[in-house]
């Protein structure tokens, strides 16, 4: 049987909702724009974009800047990409970097869903007395859209927003200003998230139990010194031992 703690910290991008694999579709929207694209080809210019925001979003500064705005953050690594195509292949523009750019930020919103038996975990934990938190970085109005979208705000005590606070993962004051919204001690706290340095390491200093959510189940990576308290596949297997 699992024993729950008072309080439950969630992350919310690719922990209670599905943002979809980038490259899987980076590849898709690049096959709409096949008949542009050739030369280099759809799947070659899929797989630099991929590397191109891995690049960009490996970076603790751009990523701070650029989940601030998305929809730049995306046109700028894409544009990037397409004029450094097109030194190697002339016949490309730069309007089908910019259309290209437009529709894989449209594409990845249109793609946005709930983890299967997020909702029911989450409702079932609040039936039973855990006092939850959502604690996500981004925009204001873009988390804020999510949250209406998804209908979350009932769900949860607490709601805090990067761009509402002005203060996000993994800064100290996010998780201590979310326990102290929530009343709790961080021996009483669990964080659930799916990044190993937000949602492991930076609560598991503040002595906050850290739950990895590996929604890809690729299991931690090789060379990671990171160590979760504890694994899931699914938010569904918080509440499945339950009775």
């Amino acid at each position: 049987m699992t024993l729950l703690p008072r309080a439950i910290l969630f992350d919310l991008d690719d922990t209670l909702i599905s943002l979809g694999r980038r490259p899987q579709l980076l590849a898709e929207v690049a096959e709409e724009f096949a008949a542009d694209l050739t030369p280099p080809g759809p799947a070659r210019v899929a797989e630099e974009m991929e590397n191109a925001f891995r690049a960009f979003w490996s970076d603790a500064e751009r990523h701070k800047r650029g989940r601030m705005d998305l929809a730049a953050a995306r046109l700028g690594v894409v544009t990037g990409v397409f004029a450094d195509l097109r030194r190697r292949t002339p016949g490309l523009t730069p309007e089908t970097g910019r259309a290209f750019a437009a529709r894989f930020d449209a594409y990845r919103e249109e793609q946005i869903r709930f983890f299967p038996g997020a909702v029911e975990a989450i409702d079932e934990l609040k039936r039973r007395g855990v006092k939850l938190a959502l604690v996500t970085n981004g925009a204001a109005a873009v988390q804020r859209a999510k949250i209406e979208r998804f209908d979350l705000a009932h769900r949860f005590d607490h709601i805090q927003i990067e761009g509402e606070a002005g203060f996000g993962k993994p800064e100290e004051q996010a998780y201590l200003h979310a326990m102290a919204a929530l009343g709790v001690q961080a021996h009483e706290t669990w964080m659930v998230g799916d990044n190993l340095e937000w949602e492991v390491a930076a609560p598991q200093r503040l002595g906050i139990h850290a739950i990895w959510h590996d929604h890809l189940g690729e299991g931690l990576p090789a060379e990671s010194l990171i160590r979760p308290d504890r694994i899931i596949r699914s938010i569904g297997e918080l509440t499945e031992d339950l009775n």
